[in-house]
């Protein structure tokens, strides 16, 4: 069974039982029945015209590149609701054994054991409700928190010229309603601010819709760096169609989009090779995606002679870069886990069931690999323990 047969299945299983838990809910705390079936009726009416707009039973609308009364109303809180529901679903599928005990306890400890009872109880009810409370937290706060972060990239052959050399990285846009043109600008804002001497941008600048490339590189083309502004593209950006038509957007704007490319980029007689790809996968990913030995059509764009910087989407062709002599590749793709709970364990990220380089700088012999969290989301507009990222590098001899 596939992961998407999966994760139906969970969400039916889930809609059940929280329904059932909402109807305990409302015989405890409204008396009155007529009150019980105004009440009852208004949020499942809610909820089936939630489910019937998101699965497309009221029609197909474009992607909004604006924030929508439509999707406030009814695509935040579905996507809120259904990751919720079932996270908090997973839950009390894990506390089962925690609720056995708990009606044990109810069953055969004496009366005056009650606040044993209900601290079980209450312990219960607390975790299967926290999921929803970090997915209210990560829609309206988590995804918006942005954060700049600074690294200090090491490199034996860095030329005199570029020491002290600064980048910044932008990745995974996904332009849409909750990532709107406006939020869009403002990141272009805070990386000009920066100050820096380069900027790049490493892909998915859209997510299913390719109507949104225009407004994409509308927001983008405020961005500004002295050495240049250089992009490759994500596989959203392949799966959508719009590789030819968004690198010439991109190019009418002043923004170089690298596709199996290289440019010079030079500074008092010095050079640094920058190398820029498509989505590049050794397994299938999407019936879209070729399959190939990663990045077997860069091998000849890579210079013996001078420190090589990549510009790669997905962060699984690092260990084939450093073997290439890549000193230091730069990607996105994994959004950090979008919703992670490293903090607590580094397990803790789904995305490690994919990858082993979900965020930040990553050594192997040959090269270096630092994974951007994105600034866009994907599938639901929630960021939990992966905050959004702006990437400075400030290149240094080692």
């Amino acid at each position: 069974m596939s992961i998407l047969g999966v994760i139906l299945i969970l969400f039916a299983a889930a809609q059940f039982y929280w329904l059932w838990r909402g109807l305990v809910l409302l015989r405890r705390r409204v008396a009155r029945p007529h009150t019980r079936a105004i009440v009852g009726g208004a949020v499942l009416a809610y909820g089936l015209l939630l489910l019937a707009y998101n699965f497309g039973y009221l029609g197909r609308y474009e992607t909004a590149v604006h924030l929508t009364l439509r999707d406030a109303l009814l695509t935040a809180p579905f996507a809120w609701w259904a990751a919720s529901s079932i996270v908090g679903f997973i839950v009390v599928l894990l506390l089962l054994p925690a609720r056995g005990v708990a009606w044990l306890v109810r069953r055969r400890s004496p009366p005056e054991s009650a606040s044993r009872r209900h601290f079980l109880e209450r312990t219960v009810s607390v975790a299967a409700a926290a999921p929803f409370v970090a997915g209210a937290y990560g829609m309206l706060y988590g995804r918006l928190n942005l954060e700049t972060t600074a690294t200090r990239i090491r490199l034996a052959r860095l030329p005199r010229a570029f020491e002290g050399f600064r980048i910044a990285q932008l990745s995974d846009i996904h332009i849409g309603p909750f990532m709107p043109q406006e939020e869009i600008r403002r990141y272009v804002a805070i990386a000009n601010a920066l100050k820096v001497d380069m900027i790049v941008l490493t892909g998915d600048f859209v997510t299913f819709d390719p109507s949104t490339e225009r407004a994409v590189v509308e927001a983008l083309s405020g961005l500004r760096a002295p050495y240049g502004v250089f992009g490759c593209l994500g596989n959203h950006d392949t799966w959508t169609g719009v590789e030819e038509s968004i690198t010439a957007l991109f190019q009418q704007a002043g923004i170089r989009i690298l596709r199996q490319e290289r440019v010079a980029i030079r500074s008092r007689g010095d050079e640094l090779n920058l190398i820029g790809t498509d989505f590049q996968t050794e397994r299938r990913f999407g019936p879209t995606l070729p399959v190939r030995q990663a990045l077997e059509n860069i091998e000849g764009l890579v210079a013996a002679d001078r420190v090589n910087l990549l510009l790669s989407h997905n962060p699984a062709t690092f260990p084939r870069a450093a073997g290439l002599g890549i000193d230091l590749s730069l990607a996105g793709h994994t959004h950090g886990g979008q919703a992670a709970l490293e903090f607590i364990s580094p397990e803790l990220a789904p995305t490690r069931l994919v990858t082993p380089y979900v965020a930040g700088l990553f050594e192997e012999p040959g090269g270096q690999l630092y994974v951007n969290r994105g600034i866009g989301t994907v599938f639901v507009p929630i960021r939990i323990g992966a905050p959004p990222e702006i990437s400075v590098f400030q290149l240094t001899r080692g």
